[in-house]
């Protein structure tokens, strides 16, 4: 998939984002805790939705914790649906959680 936007991480915000232009912007709000970074939210602004734009900051967004070593505990349904239908994500998953089924 082509990469439309650049990840952006805003640590103050505890948050990945993407900005979409004219002050919007897409985001996945994470908290970190000793045993990996708990991916709580998804949020792509309505007027953008239905474009591909979620799927391609989660990608962006596990690519970077997959970078630095870090394990996820997803507990955005978004996510944790992406990472049941992209199995490959897996090894991103702290100690413990699992994500079953397609």
């Amino acid at each position: 998939m082509e990469k439309r936007y650049q990840l952006i991480h805003n640590p103050s915000r505890n948050r990945y984002e993407f900005d979409l232009g004219g002050g919007a912007h897409a985001f996945i709000d994470y908290e970190p805790t000793s045993r990996g970074f708990r991916l709580t939210h998804t949020e792509v602004p309505p007027a953008f939705e239905g474009q591909g734009i979620a799927r391609e900051l989660v990608e962006a967004t596990l690519e970077e914790f997959r970078r630095r070593g870090e394990r996820i505990i997803p507990e955005c349904s978004y996510i944790v649906h992406f990472i049941r239908r992209n199995p490959e994500w897996q090894p991103l998953l702290a100690e413990g959680v699992r994500i079953e089924g397609r």
